[in-house]
């Protein structure tokens, strides 16, 4: 009732006729359909938000609240506070609108001639919401409640007069016009913006949620009927205003001639039936709106949204007896009278259309962001349709660019600052980060399947890395995990896991849980883009075994593992090269980086060393060299690579190469291409840690040389900086 005594009010009285001769017949159906898009799916939201959990006062606020924390409730129960506030305002201006005749009367009889009839009306306006402040200060709620059901009987009964009314005797003949809009009309958003507050009468019920006997039970059940009853309404009373009025004459509404649904009325010539209605209409959706406003602030307040203890509990105080928000009430009436004070009634109006236009929107993609994070604590038993608050959001928000461009982009930014204060004070509280990071996780799982599901299409050679790096030195030494992060920032994805040599127990999975929070802390920054984990096994084969048999990141398997040993402990190294044989089983490249003191340095060279005899190691080595570009720690970084080949084959190879460099569209320049022959008595290591001393990182092939041998490989380079050592087990394209 509540619902539908504001829904029918001011507007419809005041301002739908001037709505319906700007737009004509279609262009107010299309209002009324467009505000309906928006606001239905809102009720729908709330209703469904509604019946997830215990509701008790404070209306959408405590609903939105308790379902997705206070930093999302608070932010929009401050923005539907001001929306309220603003309201009773607007309802006391368009109740100065229907003391017109009577104002008219004073004036004319000369009972008052120090005022006109326009200055009379501005002064009964502040005088309205002095009364209406004291009423609330001193009465509370229950003066407001007693009062709805008689102003709903007198609603029903001015509509009814209305209805049976016919063409005012002022009107001249003219053909009845069903087009879009009047010639010289105002732009549909403009218009629209005006007579949107009448739509918005569903959350004036909800701010009484406190005072439902049945409020999961009666919030949606009210809601509902109060939207579609006000549609039927509105329609008709469309319908009715075109058949009984020129849209000249309805244009007039706005200005000369706010009363011609009077006129239009039955029996309109001799009583102002419709004076009457517009002032109970608004003197009960003023009541409504000073009602709910307080009661949003209090709770707002009991929660602690505020920064500042000492407002919190000067808002959440009420009566002794009744609780009543006796203080809150006093800052509702100062704004509001603040309002009422600037006078004018379409201003007010489109106010209060983009502060609910972005409430309205916020909820609308808050019940659709629910429904995509398929939370099992988000239990409703009344459920709306994910395409349904899709609707409500992107008309919201697209609505309030028409409307108002600059204002919208205010709003936006104020909303998000309001969550930003508010989520500084309430940190423990979770806010609307839960919901993305559940339609994430949805969404995760949607690609991770759909992955799965495809056959492997994309060409082997058509390489990026899934890379997994397993080590239990994570927190001795960071060139591991730097160089993972490189690798998978733009181009790849990567898993770094942090291996702990034992069973797993008790307390090795607490150990692992700890050490996996401080890698996340220190994996943290726009730079690092691993997926960190941890893993406890008897031995480090044995870790290797598992995580290599577990998908990536991207949902498909890892095809690129990473191990690290410093220079010096050739203990580590062992340890490494025992698991050659079981990654080439299952052909999957390999990248050893050997680490030193000197690090990486300046990350401004890196030097890739191509020979003949581990040629198919080259293009795997050139792909990692332009994905560590791609990283800005290295984006000042210079390729260089230096080819060795055997006397004789020299010219052949290189054309061959530089072509394959063009045509593989590499950031290499020919000049920092250097090719080398090779003669029988030089030592390729000779000529490495001649060429590449000062290297920030050495890139080599390392062959399938047998197990005995493979040490070799990495011995004797001890003056080198960081060295990769890359063993690729199938062809990749550079093209």
């Amino acid at each position: 009732m509540t619902a539908a005594s504001t829904i029918l009010g001011a507007i419809l009285f005041l301002r739908f006729g001037y709505a319906v001769g700007e737009t004509g017949f279609l262009g107010a159906i299309g209002i009324i359909i467009l505000g309906h898009l928006i606001t239905i799916p809102t009720a729908l939201a709330i209703a469904e938000i509604a019946t997830n959990k215990k509701v008790e006062g404070g209306g959408a606020y405590y609903i939105i609240s308790r379902s997705f924390g206070l930093n999302v409730g608070g932010t929009i129960g401050l923005a539907l506070y001001l929306s309220h506030t603003i309201s009773v305002a607007f309802y006391v201006i368009a109740l100065s609108e229907a003391s017109k005749p009577l104002c008219d009367y004073l004036v004319n009889t000369g009972i008052i001639n120090t005022f006109s009839s326009e200055e009379l009306k501005y002064y009964f306006s502040i005088l309205s919401m002095s009364v209406f402040s004291i009423l609330m200060l001193t009465k509370g709620a229950k003066v407001g409640v007693k009062t709805i059901n008689y102003v709903v009987i007198i609603l029903l009964f001015t509509l009814i007069l209305f209805f049976l009314g016919d063409t005012p005797s002022y009107a001249q003949p003219w053909n009845v016009d069903y087009g879009f809009k009047a010639d010289n009309s105002l732009d549909f958003f403009i218009v629209f913006a005006i007579i949107f507050p009448a739509f918005t009468g569903i959350t004036a019920g909800l701010g009484l949620s406190g005072d439902l006997k049945k409020p999961r039970k009666s919030i949606p059940k009210g809601t509902i009927l109060a939207s579609i009853t006000g549609i039927i309404i509105y329609i008709l009373v469309s319908f009715k205003l075109v058949h009984s009025a020129p849209l000249s004459q309805l244009k007039l509404q706005a200005t000369t001639n706010p009363m011609i649904m009077n006129d239009i009325a039955l029996f309109g010539d001799i009583l102002p039936i419709v004076a009457i209605g517009l002032a109970c209409a608004t003197i009960s959706s003023a009541l409504g709106a000073i009602m709910v406003a307080p009661r949003v602030l209090q709770a707002i307040g009991h929660d602690y949204i505020f920064p500042s203890k000492r407002i919190n509990n000067w808002l959440s105080k009420g009566k002794k007896e009744t609780n009543e928000p006796i203080n809150a009430s006093i800052i509702t009436c100062i704004i509001a009278m603040t309002f009422v004070v600037i006078g004018d009634i379409n201003w007010v109006a489109t106010i209060i259309t983009l502060f609910f236009m972005i409430t309205y929107g916020t909820i609308c993609l808050i019940s659709l962001l629910e429904h995509f994070s398929a939370d099992p604590y988000y239990r409703p038993t009344f459920k709306s349709r994910w395409y349904i608050s899709l609707i409500g959001a992107f008309l919201a928000f697209w609505l309030m660019f028409k409307i108002n461009f600059v204002f919208s982009i205010i709003a936006i930014l104020t909303m998000s600052l309001l969550y930003f204060i508010i989520s500084k004070s309430q940190q423990k509280n979770t806010g609307i980060e839960r919901l993305f990071k559940g339609v994430i996780f949805q969404i995760n799982q949607k690609i991770q399947l759909f992955l799965q599901k495809q056959d492997d299409d994309i060409k082997e050679s058509q390489w990026r890395p899934f890379t997994i790096c397993i080590s239990d030195n994570s927190f001795s030494k960071s060139d591991a995990f730097d160089f993972m992060s490189w690798l998978s920032l733009k181009y790849g994805f990567g898993t770094y896991i942090h291996y702990i040599k034992g069973k797993l127990t008790k307390k090795t999975y607490k150990q692992s849980i700890k050490e996996v929070e401080k890698l996340v802390k220190i994996g943290k920054g726009s730079s690092k883009n691993l997926y960190i984990d941890t893993i406890v096994s008897p031995s480090y084969t044995s870790a290797i075994a598992q995580t290599i048999q577990l998908p990536s990141t991207s949902g498909k398997g890892h095809n690129l593992i990473l191990f690290e040993y410093k220079r010096e402990k050739l203990i580590e190294l062992q340890k490494i090269i025992n698991n050659y044989e079981l990654l080439k089983e299952i052909e999957m490249d390999i990248l050893t980086l050997s680490t030193c003191e000197k690090g990486f340095g300046n990350k401004k060279e890196i030097h890739i060393w191509i020979s003949s005899l581990d040629y198919k190691n080259s293009n795997l080595m050139i792909l990692i060299s332009y994905i560590l570009l791609g990283h800005p720690d290295w984006s000042q970084a210079v390729i260089k690579i230096f080819n060795i080949y055997p006397e004789g084959e020299l010219k052949k190879e290189r054309s061959t190469f530089l072509k394959l460099i063009k045509e593989g569209r590499l950031p290499i320049s020919e000049r920092n291409i250097e090719f080398i022959s090779k003669s029988p008595k030089k030592q390729m290591k000779d000529i490495i840690n001649k060429k590449s001393n000062k290297s920030d990182l050495t890139i080599l092939g390392m062959n399938r040389v047998t197990q005995k041998n493979k040490s070799n490989i990495f011995g004797g380079y001890e003056n080198m900086g960081n060295m990769l050592f890359v063993n690729s087990m199938k062809p990749k394209d550079l093209e």
